[in-house]
């Protein structure tokens, strides 16, 4: 009984922002419920193993994690891949004013974001492709670091890299393309048709 206590004293703290985690990576309110709950049963089962003193979000988040993987990913023979090579290295940047921008000390993501609703750009994110929406969210939205990221996912650091540039990258085109669809930015004439 002692170790229900610490561990629901430890690990409630956390239900906020997995099950704010497992909701988008599952895009349903009932199977993020049921992730979470999954991965606190896991969780309590397995907290004789957690070694005290180490970081125990980042150990609720590796479950939850795994969890997402074994259970809602399996459901799909293969998840759906895309390549994103064609979105260029700071594409928003270059279709946004760059330097002009920079030179206002404004970033061109504080030029674009405020246009956004919270609404669009979590409707941008959840577009992504799940093996780089699941990255972009550990780093970008509950600030875990590579490392950690790569342990939650069983993937090398450099794997994580990868899928968070490609990830990040696609975010930029998305915005920048919703951005002229809503007026919001002109759009800018194709460099490859001004030859």
């Amino acid at each position: 009984m002692a170790d229900q206590a610490r561990f629901e004293a430890l690990a409630m703290e956390y239900l906020p922002s997995l099950y704010s985690a497992a909701n988008r990576m599952t895009h349903n309110q009932a199977d993020a419920e049921d992730l979470v709950q999954e991965t606190y049963l896991r969780a309590y089962r397995g907290f004789g193993g957690f070694e005290e003193g180490t970081n125990l979000k980042a150990w609720l988040f590796r479950i939850l994690t795994n969890t997402f993987i074994n259970i809602y990913r399996a459901k799909k023979r293969r998840p759906e891949q895309q390549e994103l090579d064609e979105v260029g290295d700071l594409f928003l940047y270059r279709r946004m004013g760059g330097l002009e921008a920079a030179a206002a000390s404004r970033t061109t993501e504080d030029i674009v974001l405020e246009h956004f609703t919270d609404a669009e750009v979590q409707a941008a994110v959840d577009a992504l492709p799940e093996n780089f929406r699941v990255p972009v969210l550990l780093a970008d939205v509950e600030g875990f670091a590579y490392k950690e990221i790569a342990n939650m996912l069983s993937i090398p650091i450099g794997t994580v890299m990868s899928r968070l540039h490609r990830g990040r990258k696609a975010l930029q085109k998305s915005l920048y393309d919703y951005g002229v669809a809503h007026r919001l930015t002109p759009p800018l004439p194709d460099p490859v048709s001004q030859v």
